[in-house]
């Protein structure tokens, strides 16, 4: 078994695991069936496609940089045979300047065939929503190791956010990690951890049938230190020379 590593950041993206009618919501990380669409997307498969080949894929999710939730107003028009009718204005919720580590684990050979077809997708890809392209390379390249220690272990996966945002943090910052519960160790699973349910376990993306299950998720978070604080003071009178 291997791990494929993701760094999955940009200006917005929006994970939406209960969004309803007008209100489009997002979720605070990735979710599970948002990233198997990625991947799904990567490799060339359609909507209608069967997904038995990425539901094996253990999941899990590193909160490097939280960003924000910003909303939208949105309004439409529909045209039909000359009359133009006005659509119900919609919200919609996303993430701005958030950085997220996602890791599938699953076998060698599928993983391998993942991180080359994310590297040369067949399908545009983006974060959640088709206006929300990734800001550069999406992997971070393969690991020898299971999906926990790809996330746990920051010599293995450094911390991904960006430097000002580090230098906004103290000292030491706790990264919060959501990932599959079976993929918890099980010498691991007494500490600090959390358990929830989420529906985003992906079953079928056909437009016609879409289909999620519930996957039981446990939080945790690991400890980074923060960067250290380099910036020196600003002497105006040092530009005039001394004396």
């Amino acid at each position: 078994m291997s791990t494929l590593v993701l760094r999955l950041s940009g200006p917005m993206q929006s994970w939406g695991s209960s969004s309803r009618f007008t209100r489009r919501a997002t979720d605070h990380a990735p979710t599970k069936s948002g990233v198997i669409g990625l991947l799904a997307a990567a490799r060339g498969m359609r909507r209608t496609d069967p997904l038995e080949e990425l539901l094996s894929l253990r999941f899990g999710i590193r909160i490097d940089q939280p960003g924000r939730i910003e909303r939208d107003f949105q309004t439409a028009r529909q045209e039909n045979k000359g009359k133009v009718t006005s659509l119900p204005l919609t919200e919609r919720y996303f993430l701005t300047d958030a950085t997220f580590v996602a890791a599938v684990e699953g076998d060698d050979s599928l993983i391998t065939a993942l991180n080359d077809a994310v590297k040369d997708p067949v399908f545009p890809l983006y974060l959640g929503r088709r206006a929300f392209p990734p800001a550069g390379p999406l992997t971070l390249g393969v690991r020898e190791s299971d999906v926990w220690t790809a996330l746990t272990n920051v010599e293995e996966t450094p911390w991904q956010a960006s430097n000002w945002w580090k230098r906004k943090q103290h000292s030491e910052v706790n990264l919060e990690i959501r990932i599959d519960a079976d993929a918890v160790p099980i010498e691991s699973r007494s500490g600090a951890i959390t358990l929830a349910t989420q529906s985003d376990a992906p079953i079928s993306f056909d437009p016609t049938l879409r289909q999620y299950g519930i996957r039981r998720v446990a939080q945790t978070s690991v400890r980074v230190p923060g960067l250290t604080n380099t910036r020196q003071g600003h002497d105006p009178m040092a530009l005039l020379g001394g004396a």
